[in-house]
């Protein structure tokens, strides 16, 4: 009896396989903690326009230099094997070579670095030398950052420091770096909403880390759940999601104007909707859908919280 070969895979075109690595649903994500300091910032009168888009820009950059990385990284350290649950990525799958995607690496760790450097002219000009300086070692810190995470010699999302970078970047420095681009001080309280998106850009990590726990823990990546293991971090997940919420209502109940402030509570229902769902979900299949879900909850959070600062 015959019998039929498989299928060859459908050949992609360049264009359409550098924009599937530059993986632009992580970018929205990327862009709230600048929207909250943005929003921040104007909600005490200190908006500005080209602060705030230039940080977007930067941040952009960063995220597709990052989500590079990531793909070189896990392609050459075996993440990325057929073990993994998730989308196949472009090394993996050869649509692009190593050698292409280490040049797409040199090429936004370049933009990214000029782009962080016209950022900081605009902001601070050539006063300040100083406060330049510390800006401009933050701008390499997460160009290191975006590189390290998978790729290099001894990547640190391998020995599960993923979560806390991700903490740091998405939320500490992206909320209070652009609030402070824009203001020239930083109130303590700005913390608060800073955590808050930390909290929940590391569930969205989370959540990505769940569903591929097994394939992790074949090629040696050791995250947060393969050390917790599927059900402690489903509980871990609960925890980052009721943190970020609690910080938000701590910095309203210390800064509280108006009630318009209690905005952000109408994205709580997706936030516990979230929560449900990775807690019930065991398929790792079926955890993908969740990561774009909560993304985007992320980013309804972020508005909503922002509008009730401004109004």
């Amino acid at each position: 009896m015959a019998t039929s070969s498989p299928a060859a895979p459908v050949p992609v075109s360049p264009a359409k396989a550098w924009i599937s690595a530059f993986r632009p649903r992580t970018l929205p994500l990327a862009l709230a903690s600048i929207m909250a300091g943005g929003f921040l910032a104007a909600s005490h009168g200190q908006f500005r326009g080209s602060v705030v888009g230039l940080a977007a820009l930067t941040t952009i950059l960063l995220q597709i230099l990052s989500n590079l990385a990531n793909d070189y990284g896990d392609s050459q350290n075996g993440a990325d094997s057929v073990h993994r649950e998730g989308p196949q990525r472009a090394v993996q799958s050869g649509a692009i070579t190593p050698a292409q995607m280490k040049k797409g690496m040199g090429l936004f760790g370049a933009l990214s670095l000029l782009s962080g450097l016209l950022l900081l002219w605009v902001a601070l000009g050539a006063a300040g030398a100083w406060v330049f300086l510390a800006f401009f070692v933050l701008g390499l810190s997460a160009i290191w950052a975006a590189v390290n995470y998978t790729a290099g010699s001894k990547p640190y999302g391998y020995a599960g420091l993923g979560d806390l970078s991700v903490f740091v970047f998405f939320g500490l420095v992206g909320v209070c770096g652009t609030y402070f681009l824009q203001a020239g001080t930083l109130p303590l309280p700005v913390l608060l909403p800073a955590a808050a998106l930390g909290c929940f850009a590391t569930a969205v990590l989370n959540v990505n880390n769940i569903r591929d726990i097994r394939s992790d823990a074949l090629a040696g990546k050791i995250t947060i759940p393969v050390r917790l293991g599927p059900q402690r971090a489903r509980s871990y997940h609960v925890v980052l999601l009721t943190a970020g919420l609690v910080c938000a209502v701590a910095y309203v109940l210390l800064t509280y104007r108006s009630a318009w402030q209690w905005l952000f509570l109408l994205s709580a229902p997706l936030l516990v909707r979230n929560a449900l769902a990775v807690w019930q979900r065991q398929d790792s299949m079926q955890l993908d859908p969740l990561l774009k879900q909560m993304a985007l909850t992320t980013l309804v959070f972020t508005l909503l919280f922002g509008l009730g600062q401004v109004l």
